[in-house]
């Protein structure tokens, strides 16, 4: 683990982007877009580590025991500090342009106790001018600093040689890549973060009451019973139409850690229901072939039984489309049904590596239609001749048919298929192909 701290806009989200090879970080030239411990894995040289961007840290995150700061900036804060506790290399970023501020010289303070070593790091050196004036960075203490830029890559090979130097020979990280990954989605403001944190059982997103606290992305690897997971925590995702600025790259970041996900979990505010952005999010699971969880959270808020069974059916009745999909009531708040969450999540990512043989399957499938033959096509009977299970995760069936197998007759067969072998909050995705009955000879070729 790979820690990069520093004060604000000094580039840390731009380097780590930069020294990963891949899309790091959210980053623009507004200070404080990071928030949240955001893991990036990279590799140099044959070796894996993880970089983490962590927020920036100020003076006042040191004063008095951090009591200068207050609400949202102490809880960013407190979340960089500890970053550093589980690093076994920190990065220290400074603006080579800017030299040394009092926010640099307060942090430098805190470095200078840990036992893990310290790179010292001089961004946005662009030029041979640029370099001479970082030279003043070695009042800090860290002895001489690397120049980089982030921007542009100039030294970044440099830094990435002594990085991998002082890691030595430990190559834990190698296995990350396998672990299957649940990301976790919903609206802004529903208790993902809060879910996130009871799931990995340590602070690594912030929960705030201010919607859309989550900015980016936020990986962990979690063990539950001896399993591991790559667990991810998205930004909410609001309707296009009220999506603007900094969202719209955060919905990107949401969908694309949908996109390499087995399992997603779609949290719901019980007492606000599912209305059409839970329906548009579910849609995006079904349609991007990913499992789901159902989870139902702030079950704490929620008195009497008879209520309860109520706004479960009323959730239930408006996804229709992910009616597969398993049901876990939570209260991340309290950790009241947090420990069955991933028991589910077992359960999903089991049955995306179900495969019925093709025997079995034409035997399933043939008494099938003839309990419910599919419907005519213009007065010609429609017959199912061949099935076979194409592909898991998810599950992919082809159906060989001479004319068109209409969506209620493959909704019927779906929930046949669900009856007799699960496939338990997993999509089934439908191939039909047409094929006409063949007389005489062939023609050849």
């Amino acid at each position: 683990m790979v820690a990069v701290v520093g004060r604000p806009n000094v580039g840390k989200s731009t380097l780590v982007g930069r020294l990963s090879g891949r899309r790091g970080p959210i980053v623009g030239p507004t200070p404080g877009l990071t928030r949240d411990r955001l893991d990036v894995e990279a590799d140099w040289r044959g070796r894996t580590f993880v970089l983490q961007d962590t927020g920036g840290l100020v003076e006042e995150a040191f004063v008095g025991g951090g009591g200068a700061l207050e609400g949202l900036p102490r809880r960013i804060a407190d979340m960089a500090l500890g970053a550093l506790a589980g690093a076994d290399v920190v990065l220290f970023v400074v603006d080579a342009t800017m030299g040394i501020t009092a926010d640099e010289l307060a942090l430098a303070d805190r470095l200078r106790r840990l036992s893990s070593p310290v790179v010292l790091v001089a961004n946005k050196v662009d030029n041979l001018g640029t370099e001479l004036e970082a030279a003043e960075l070695w009042g800090l203490g860290f002895g001489e600093p690397y120049p980089v830029s982030g921007l542009h890559g100039r030294g970044s090979g440099d830094l990435l040689d002594r990085i991998v130097e002082l890691l030595g020979d430990r190559r834990e990280g190698a296995q990350v890549a396998e672990l299957p990954a649940i990301a976790l989605l919903g609206r802004p403001n529903v208790g993902k973060s809060s879910l996130f944190n009871r799931l990995s059982g340590q602070e690594r997103a912030i929960v705030h009451a201010e919607p859309g606290t989550t900015r980016d992305a936020v990986d962990t690897v979690i063990e539950v019973d001896g399993r591991r997971y790559r667990l991810v925590d998205t930004a909410g995702i609001r309707r296009r139409a009220k999506t603007s600025g900094l969202e719209i790259a955060s919905s990107g970041r949401t969908r694309a850690a949908l996109a390499r996900s087995d399992v997603a979990i779609l949290i719901v505010d019980v007492m606000e229901g599912a209305g059409h952005q839970e329906q548009r999010i579910a849609r995006a699971i079904a349609e991007a072939g990913v499992g789901i969880t159902l989870v139902l959270n702030k079950w704490d808020l929620v008195e009497g039984e008879a209520e309860a069974k109520a706004l479960a059916r009323a959730i239930v009745s408006e996804l229709p489309f992910v009616s597969y999909a398993p049901l876990v009531r939570t209260s991340a708040l309290t950790g009241r049904g947090a420990g069955k969450v991933m028991g589910k999540v077992d359960e999903v990512l089991a049955a995306r590596s179900l495969r019925v043989p093709t025997a079995e399957l034409n035997t399933f499938v043939q008494a099938a239609q003839q309990a419910n033959p599919p419907p005519r096509d213009h007065q010609r009977e429609v017959r199912l001749r061949y099935a076979t299970q194409a592909e898991t995760a998810p599950p992919t069936m082809v159906l060989f048919a001479n004319g068109p197998l209409g969506p209620g007759w493959l909704r019927y067969l779906e929930r046949r298929l669900r009856e007799e072998y699960g496939f338990m909050g997993n999509p089934i995705h439908f191939v039909v192909r047409r094929q006409e009955q063949r007389h005489g000879r062939r023609a050849e070729g």
